[in-house]
């Protein structure tokens, strides 16, 4: 379905598969005291050509269908090939008929300690730990996939996350922090356990019908689409009565608080009372946007 959003002008040049992501990495070490290593550049160099030059998938995207996504690592602590830094990771995907890309996946991921030697061999393996710096990555990779192919087909996205779940399992075997239930409800473990988990099975749903039938058709029906995003409120509601608090509402939220602020607030009127008292409950730590919101 992602085709629907590109304009089709290679229609005489050869079919070729095509890796799958458009992917900015920074590294950040200003935190170090010493950012002007070599290391650092090199570092970002490397996982710019890894993560954009990989084949994660065995289907074909072509250019402009690659997923925009970046990733900034700040790093806290440099010592010999030791590496303390944290995560940030976000994606988005386009909206039909529009030149708007909608955050899907943003998250932070505040336990990143790897090992690396300048210029060394970064190689994925999806059935075999390789190393922290590795898993940690192509585990973002795979839900950056998943949340994407969610958005645009019902659990479009579970062979993404199975591969991600996989990788938390295998990479288990090191110490490294994020990988194991004793790691806290905040961890990549909880994460992808708690996605695949039909507690919380409401968010993948709604991560579908919030893109395709709400944003997807604002361009012809803003009314109507603005009308379906508020109903998904009350589907992410169920989660929140079940579970209070959850931490797959505060990753779902990071992503869209701004968007929905804007959509709420504006374009044609609806009544969004209900929405905000509904977002007030289960988004509480972004109640100032919501105060921004106009009935």
């Amino acid at each position: 379905m992602r085709k629907l959003f590109i304009l089709c002008t290679l229609f005489c040049s050869t079919l070729a598969v095509s890796q799958e992501l458009n992917c900015t990495v920074n590294v950040i070490a200003q935190l170090t005291g010493n950012d002007n290593n070599v290391v650092f550049r090199t570092l970002e160099k490397q996982l710019t050509e890894f993560i954009n030059n990989t084949q994660w998938t065995e289907k074909s995207f072509s250019p402009e269908e690659r997923i925009n996504c970046s990733m900034v690592i700040n790093v806290t602590n440099y010592e010999n090939d030791s590496f303390s830094a944290t995560l940030q990771v976000s994606s988005s995907r386009p909206i039909f008929n529009s030149s708007y890309s909608s955050p899907v996946y943003n998250y932070n991921d505040k336990d990143f300690n790897f090992q690396y030697l300048e210029f060394q061999n970064l190689v994925f393996n999806p059935l075999q730990f390789e190393s922290n710096l590795v898993s940690v990555l192509s585990f973002h990779i795979f839900m950056i996939l998943g949340m994407d192919a969610d958005s645009f087909a019902l659990n479009g996205g579970d062979e993404y996350f199975a591969q991600a779940q996989t990788i938390a399992n295998y990479s288990q075997q090191l110490n490294g922090q994020g990988w194991k239930l004793e790691d806290g409800l905040q961890s990549r473990f909880a994460l992808i356990d708690n996605l695949l988990s039909p507690t919380f099975k409401e968010i993948r749903s709604t991560m579908y019908n919030y893109h395709i039938g709400g944003l997807d058709i604002m361009a012809e029906s803003a009314k109507e689409g603005k009308n379906k995003i508020i109903e998904q409120l009350s589907e992410l509601d169920k989660i929140n009565r079940r579970r209070p608090n959850s931490f797959l509402l505060r990753v779902f939220f990071d992503a869209k608080s701004d968007e929905l602020m804007d959509i709420l607030s504006g374009g044609p009127s609806v009544n969004t009372a209900q929405a905000v008292d509904i977002l007030n409950k289960i988004a509480p730590m972004h109640s100032q946007k919501w105060r921004n919101i106009r009935p």
